[in-house]
Parts: structure tokens; C-alpha cells; sequence
């Protein structure tokens, strides 16, 4: 017999677009002036999530974006190598925006920076859709959609695309 999963609707995607068109206005008047803004998604929902992030910029101002894939082992982050799928001098000396579905203990975003820190980007910020508020790292993101405070047992999931939504396990 298969166990249920009791699943909370946290955002809908209506919701979610609201979310992502407000961050991109923030993205935007903090970097009015530059010429491009990249956008690093971690691998999976955060890359999804930088995507939008970034049509949605383009779409606002009408500035150039670019959108690197950050590929981290979530579970191991200390013992795999952080890989980006475009070379370092597409962000060198550029702002860079590290963005991610959920932040929770913070340990992902860190691990993930570590390239670009290497490669002296002019400046980092940090953008969630989701912020746990219980980070075990000194993260706290530049941008958040929506603030959740869960128990250590509770499990956010998150679904971009054509039925999004923001699902408390």
C-alpha cells in the first residue's frame, strides 16, 4: 500500500508569477545601469526559476540577460565540483544574480558561489522563491519571493512550468 502525502498549497501559479514580475522590478532598480545582468540558476527548479527571472527582466527593461546552469551535488556539495555550462568570462566582472527555488540550510547557495567568487565578479546577489528562514550558512538572499517558516521535518516543493505551484510536505 502506497503512503499519502499530504500536500499544502503554499503559492499558486498565478501567485507565482506575481512573485517573479516583482523580483524582476528589484533586479532592475538595483541594476538599472548595467549594460547585462547574468543569471545563475542552480541545476533543477532554480535554474527553471532563473530563466523566468531573467525573460521577465528583458521584458521589463529591455536589458541584456544571460543564464548560466549551475550544476552542484545537493547531497554532497563539499565532495563533487561545482560546474557551470559557460565559460568564466561570460560573467567576469558582471553582476551575477544566484538564484535557487528554495533556501533552507543555505549549504547549496554557499558551495555554489565559490566559482564565481574565484573568477571576480563586479557583484553578487541572491535570489529565492522560497526562503525557509533557517539557514545554517551566512545566506541571506537579496531577493525573496515568499517567506515560509517551517519545522525541520517539512519539505517545500516546488513546480515551474505549465501547472506551478509551491507545495508544503
Amino acid at each position: 500500500m502506497k503512503e499519502v502525502i499530504e500536500k499544502t498549497l503554499v503559492l499558486s501559479g498565478t501567485q507565482i508569477n506575481q512573485k517573479i514580475k516583482r523580483i524582476a522590478f528589484e533586479v532592475f532598480e538595483n541594476n538599472a545601469k548595467e549594460k547585462l545582468l547574468v543569471f545563475a540558476g542552480i541545476d533543477g527548479q532554480g535554474y527553471a526559476f532563473a530563466k523566468l527571472l531573467a525573460k521577465e527582466v528583458k521584458s521589463i527593461a529591455g536589458m541584456e540577460v544571460s543564464v548560466i546552469k549551475v550544476s552542484v551535488d545537493k547531497l554532497a556539495p563539499t565532495q563533487s565540483e561545482v560546474t557551470l555550462d559557460t565559460a568564466a568570462s561570460a560573467f567576469k566582472k558582471k553582476v551575477v544574480v544566484l538564484v535557487d527555488d528554495v533556501l533552507n540550510s543555505g549549504r547549496t547557495l554557499a558551495y555554489a558561489m565559490k566559482p564565481f567568487l574565484e573568477m571576480g565578479v563586479k557583484k553578487m546577489e541572491v535570489a529565492v522563491l522560497v526562503n525557509r528562514s533557517r539557514t545554517s550558512f551566512p545566506i541571506t538572499p537579496t531577493y525573496t519571493g515568499y517567506e515560509l517558516t517551517t519545522t525541520l521535518t517539512d519539505h517545500v516543493e516546488v513546480k515551474l512550468g505549465k501547472e506551478a505551484a509551491v507545495y508544503l510536505l
